[in-house]
């Protein structure tokens, strides 16, 4: 176990000492851990090693500031010049959440990102300034297109959440269109585990339960999964000119990310709906349980739930995850945190 301030200033010095400025090393640790303390370990700190290794080969541009390069109204376009993902995202969950202030509602696109981690993050972010978010992102081909053998989408996530009078705990939906995220392999890989059916294939486009084999994902729910990753590639992608489907398809390599953050004024839409919220999340608590459920949940309440237990008792981090972690505090000369045993 190690404490949730340990494991972010531990982050933040691996990813300094890896080559992100201090700002961008900041955000991209609170967003890594964030995921680590909701028990999304797949979006967590076990990303670390890779993007330093992004740095080193050019595909994160750690020194790039995020500027808007068109706008409208209620819309905005950021260039992120190949920042980590956290900090394109978040300049974006900024400027939807002032946007919507002003006009009630907005769209904040921010194109050449990299990897974005846990895009709930953003959604929450502007859900606790008292607006309506909904944050998603796209990038290369890492999914297999439903009726082919090979990837033809992304896993592009979206989140979805509302606020509550609570501010600590919103309503928090956030989904892959695959049926697993990448990271839920990596997260496999380094605890040992096997994965369920259904979530990958090889490299022959076999369905395979080991992590080590896996080429592509499948999507969620089959033509619904790939069928909405596409649509979000034409939103977050086409529509900002900078496609990465096509490209990657039609010339390979890796083109980046893009992301984009709506953000909705609820007194633009009249009075009372917190309050309501409120009631609505009343009403489905309400609901009796199935057979063998101990209790209705609500869209990002397990999470929030984790984050309380691991605040108080600390966050696990898988063997391989923390063994791969010191290994690259060793190389960069980052002293290890101390740790308490799982």
């Amino acid at each position: 176990m190690i404490g949730e301030a340990a494991l972010r200033q531990f982050a933040t010095s691996l990813l300094h000492a890896g080559g992100f400025t201090a700002d961008h090393a900041e955000q991209t640790a609170e967003m890594l851990v964030w995921a680590n303390l909701r028990g999304a370990d797949s979006h967590g700190v076990l990303r670390i090693p890779r993007y330093v290794e992004m740095v080193e080969l050019g595909l994160i541009n750690p020194a790039a500031t995020p500027l808007q390069v068109f706008g409208k109204g209620a819309v905005a376009v950021i260039d992120a010049q190949r920042a980590p993902g956290a900090v394109g995202m978040n300049a974006a969950a900024r400027s939807a959440a002032e946007l919507a202030g002003v006009h009630g509602l907005a769209w904040c696109a921010v194109r050449s990102i990299s990897h974005a981690g846990a895009i709930g993050y953003y959604a929450q972010q502007v859900a606790q300034s008292g607006r309506i978010g909904i944050a998603m992102t796209a990038s290369k081909p890492l999914m297999i297109y439903y009726g082919s053998r090979a990837e033809g989408v992304s896993t592009n996530p979206i989140a979805i959440s509302a606020p509550t009078s609570d501010p600590q705990q919103p309503l928090l939906f956030d989904m892959s269109t695959a049926s697993v995220a990448i990271g839920k392999v990596m997260a496999a890989k380094d605890a040992g585990r096997s994965l369920p059916s259904g979530w990958a294939v090889d490299k022959h486009g076999e369905e395979t339960t080991d992590p080590r084999k896996v080429k592509s994902v499948l999507p969620m729910a089959g033509p619904k999964g790939s069928g909405l990753s596409l649509m979000i590639e034409v939103l977050a992608s086409v529509l900002v000119g900078n496609p990465l489907i096509s490209v990657a398809l039609s010339q390979g390599g890796d083109p980046g990310g893009n992301g984009l953050v709506a953000a909705l004024d609820p007194a633009a839409f009249g009075e009372d709906f917190i309050p309501d919220v409120d009631r609505l999340r009343v009403a489905i608590k309400n609901l009796p349980p199935a057979a063998g459920v101990d209790q209705v949940y609500l869209p990002g309440e397990r999470g929030f739930q984790e984050r309380d237990r691991r605040s108080r008792e600390g966050i696990p981090l898988a063997q391989g995850t923390f063994t791969r972690l010191l290994a690259l505090a060793s190389r960069l000369n980052v002293p290890a945190p101390a740790v308490a045993a799982n």
